[in-house]
């Protein structure tokens, strides 16, 4: 499996960055664009690292947040998966800014072929949508910073991700983690009957080093991971627990990881 970050929160040497984030995945005969970033930087960065995006087999939307679907306005005639959820309005509760998606549903499926799944979706014979993720745990998912229009809190139902079936076990990639990592990995767990963890690697929404991040920490080393990549939106003192754990290195646009 070959991962391509074609946007995330730090630049590499030749690329550019923002609060975002982007993959391109090559794996199983299939080439898949996660999430998109916030503007047309993944499709630059793409181009500055000879990567084609006119052959995707899939564009998989994360969750609908502004800084992973924005870059969708800016494709036309692909596939896309995503939670029916994505396109609900949602803000920030601190300051009221809108942070959901610029392109509405109805706009977005007259350039996209737009598939939204709650259960499961198979992409491929290794390749699974999660779909919705179970909050089953008393640690993660248990607040929100985020409303919708009239107020009530939005714990990010829609929040997805992907799963790959190898040799090793499963690799597990999220877009920010709203559901939380370890109810995203049991949930992977559950949806394909493999118990045995390879990788994990996106965005974690980590913000501290409090419960949430060291029962993460914790499972992720019961279940012995080889491949743990937190980036996007793990916070700096999160980021240094992990660190000091598994000793990550910095996720930056531009880098290539295979596995």
């Amino acid at each position: 499996m070959k991962i391509s970050v074609l946007t995330d929160n730090y630049s590499g040497p030749h690329t550019t960055a923002e609060h975002g984030l982007s993959y391109h995945i090559e794996y199983d005969g299939k080439c898949l664009l996660f999430d998109t970033g916030q503007s047309a930087m993944f499709l630059r960065n793409a181009e500055l690292m000879d990567i084609s995006l006119k052959k995707l087999d899939m564009i998989i939307l994360s969750h609908g947040h502004f800084d992973h679907g924005n870059g969708l306005g800016y494709l036309s005639g692909f596939r896309l998966i995503c939670h029916p959820g994505c396109f609900v309005r949602r803000y920030r509760r601190c300051d009221h800014a809108y942070i959901g998606l610029k392109n509405t549903r109805k706009e977005l499926s007259l350039s996209l072929n737009l598939i939204t799944s709650t259960e499961p979706y198979q992409i491929s014979e290794k390749i699974f949508f999660l779909g919705e993720i179970p909050r089953l745990n008393n640690f993660e998912s248990q607040n929100t910073s985020f409303v919708f229009e009239e107020g009530s809190p939005d714990f990010v139902t829609d929040d997805s991700g992907i799963v790959f079936l190898m040799e090793e076990g499963l690799f597990v990639v999220t877009g920010c983690g709203h559901a939380g990592i370890v109810n995203t990995l049991e949930h992977a767990k559950k949806i394909t009957g493999i118990s045995t963890l390879y990788g994990i690697m996106g965005g974690f929404h980590l913000k501290e080093i409090n419960r949430q991040t060291k029962e993460t920490i914790r499972y992720i080393k019961e279940n012995k991971l080889k491949h743990v990549l937190p980036s996007h939106c793990t916070n700096l003192a999160a980021l240094t627990a992990f660190y000091e754990t598994f000793g990550i290195k910095q996720v930056k646009t531009g880098d290539v990881y295979e596995f």
